[in-house]
Order: C-alpha cells, then structure tokens, then sequence
C-alpha cells in the first residue's frame, strides 16, 4: 500500500514537472520585454538581456513551441474606436436537471464564444457561474445586448452588472 502511495505522487509529480515547462532567468528577461512592446527586434532585445539577436530569436522560437507565448496581438484602445462603456456582468445559469437534454453551462459556453461584445468570461467559484467583461459603445448597445442576447439565452437565471467608471489599472502582462 504505502509503495502504491509513492508511485501515484511520484507519476502526480512528473505530470506536473511535463505540464509546466522550465525557463529560466533569461527567458523570463525576453518575456517580460515582449510583453512591454511584441514589436522589439531582437537586436534591441538581445541587447538588454545579453544575448546576441540569433539567441534571442532561438528562445523566442522554443518559447512559442512551448505554447508559453501563445500569440501576437495589437492592443486597441477600446474608446478610440468608439467602444465607451465596459461592464463586468455576474452571470448565474440555471442548474442542471434531468429534463435538459444539454448541459446549461456547455450551451452557455457555446454561445458566449459567439458574442462580440463579451471579450472574456471566466468561471467563478461561489454565487455566480460566470463573469463577463462587456465592451459596448453606449448604454443603448448595452441595453439590446442584455436584453436581445444574454437574458434572452436559455441558461441564463439572473446577472448583475456593474460599470466601469474609471480603469486605475489596464494591463495584458503577467508578473514575471
């Protein structure tokens, strides 16, 4: 018994050790400038981590191989192309019963995906199933997408909406 014990912790702990690859002081150096501007040469960034422009490109390379960095992306200013209001909306599902021929929060899910004014949904621990970043450019857009799209699905029990007045902070980066 006790080796069967040291054998599912071990093959717990290689799975893990395989999920999450290694990198190391200079990798997160290259990531970090990266995530500043994903634009930089790698002249640039060669030069402010050491690394000559052809190692640089190598890391870069397998740090995308590793799905560490995931893609390249242009950063828009929601506002500047007439996307004004955001809103973070709580959103509660109906529970599953016996009489559903679907799962309620895998039709939700599917349906979300297809919603350009939701542009992340994350699932939630506690009260609420999902929380909903909205980019819309007015109240009135905000209005018809409530009542048109999200309370008009299925799955969807109740949501509570709260505004963004001001953002104190914005940022795609991750601690590193």
């Amino acid at each position: 018994m006790r080796n069967l014990r040291k054998n599912r912790v071990s093959s717990c702990q290689q799975t893990l050790m395989t999920a999450s690859p290694t990198i190391d002081k200079l990798d997160r150096a290259i990531l970090r400038r990266l995530q500043e501007n994903g634009r930089q040469t790698y002249d640039v960034i060669g030069e402010q981590v050491g690394l000559s422009p052809s190692a640089v490109l190598r890391r870069v390379k397998r740090l995308e191989e590793m799905g560490i960095i995931e893609r390249y992306v242009a950063l828009v200013d929601p506002a500047k192309v007439g996307l004004g209001l955001t809103a973070y909306l709580n959103v509660r599902l109906e529970k599953n019963t016996a009489d559903h021929k679907r799962n309620p929060m895998d039709a939700f899910c599917e349906s979300v995906q297809t919603w350009p004014e939701v542009v992340e949904c994350a699932s939630l621990t506690g009260e609420m199933d999902y929380l909903l970043q909205v980019v819309v450019s007015d109240m009135q857009h905000y209005s018809r997408f409530i009542m048109e799209t999200l309370l008009k699905h299925p799955s969807v029990q109740d949501c509570k909406t709260s505004f963004v007045l001001d953002r104190v902070k914005g940022t795609t980066s991750v601690p590193l």
